[in-house]
């Protein structure tokens, strides 16, 4: 069976491995007050141009997302998702479980817009509403879009505007970082949110993510709300240390180079199914590929592959989501053009 059902289906790259092994016998203290955290996040610091970030090491995408909201909003707050953002449809309602409500706005690509804020503001202006607080977005989308500044720019922007939290998910973010043509730095994007997070489970690690806090008010408390969640690991240790292995070096570091390994199959992939005579069915970045395939040829594909059947695209056809990870390789996609 080959894999393109996600990109954390493998273990951790070798040398996230052996840094962790180079390390295992010893001493520290716990909850990511020792030196690697210590290290880790001063050279985090270095990277975004930052000195005085909140850097904090989560165990995965879904607890940073819900702490991180739930740490900056009041009870009667909430927070604008795109209708595809993650917060909204593959976090099993955790953010509501949180009391706070997420606004879906309607976008035609997956990326928020400013003018999609405005229209939930339009709708919620007393105390008989719930006040959004927060716009969310992922970068790269669900969709496997990519912001570019001038976009992410206008966000922040309208964000000030109206008194609003500025986060974003950065689940995939390597992979927007080295899409070709890509034109945001991890500095510009430190500079034009609030919060945002490294992941390094889909890229290279066990599991782990580096949530950066610029705004002060964001940051107040917060790991008193870690703990609360059930989410400040004891051996906090062991994300600083995978996710120095993979930053360690900036953009010739290993977290790079796996991101761009990503990029370049996943564009061999889009190519290769046009030529073979499927759409696409949305214009490819990034390492998701969606393409829209006869239901009776997914069935056949299941066979000996393992991916994602997105959604329906009419009666006879859906979209599929193939996924390239970072443990991907040349003959992993060649095997699917062929049986495609």
């Amino acid at each position: 069976m080959i894999y393109f059902r996600s990109d954390y289906s493998l273990g951790a790259h070798p040398k996230v491995m052996q840094a962790l092994m180079d390390t295992n016998m010893e001493h520290t203290d716990g909850y990511a007050e020792d030196r690697f955290s210590y290290e880790t996040a001063d050279m985090i610091r270095e990277m975004i141009g930052k000195p005085d970030a909140h850097v904090h090491f989560m165990v995965g995408g879904t607890p940073t997302n819900t702490i991180t909201i739930a740490a900056a909003l009041r009870p009667y707050e909430g927070v604008i998702s795109p209708a595809t953002g993650h917060i909204y449809v593959h976090e099993t309602g955790s953010v509501e479980a949180n009391g706070h409500r997420v606004f879906a706005a309607p976008t035609e690509d997956g990326k928020l817009t400013p003018e999609a804020i405005e229209k939930v503001l339009l709708h919620h202006e007393d105390e008989h509403t719930v006040i959004p607080k927060m716009a969310y977005i992922t970068h790269p989308t669900e969709n496997g879009g990519v912001y570019t500044k001038a976009e992410l720019t206008a966000l922040s922007e309208c964000c000030k505007k109206h008194g609003l939290y500025l986060y974003m998910d950065g689940a995939r973010l390597g992979t927007a970082l080295t899409w070709p043509g890509n034109d945001l730095s991890l500095k510009d994007i430190a500079n034009l949110v609030d919060a945002f997070y490294i992941g390094g489970t889909k890229i290279g690690a066990l599991f782990g993510e580096a949530l950066i806090i610029m705004n002060d008010n964001m940051n107040d408390h917060f790991r008193y709300m870690v703990k609360r969640a059930c989410a400040l690991l004891a051996k906090g240790r062991l994300i600083a240390i995978q996710l120095k292995a993979l930053l360690e070096g900036g953009e010739d570091s290993l977290y790079y180079e796996l991101s761009r390994h990503e990029n370049e199959l996943a564009i061999k992939l889009s190519k290769g199914v046009v030529e073979k005579g499927y759409e696409l069915w949305i214009p490819h970045q990034t390492n998701q590929v969606f393409v829209i395939v006869d239901n009776d040829k997914i069935k056949e594909l299941e066979k000996d592959f393992f991916f994602y059947t997105w959604c329906p695209y009419d009666e006879t056809r859906s979209v599929i989501r193939l996924v390239i990870s970072w443990g991907s390789t040349e003959e992993d996609v060649d095997a699917i053009l062929a049986a495609l």
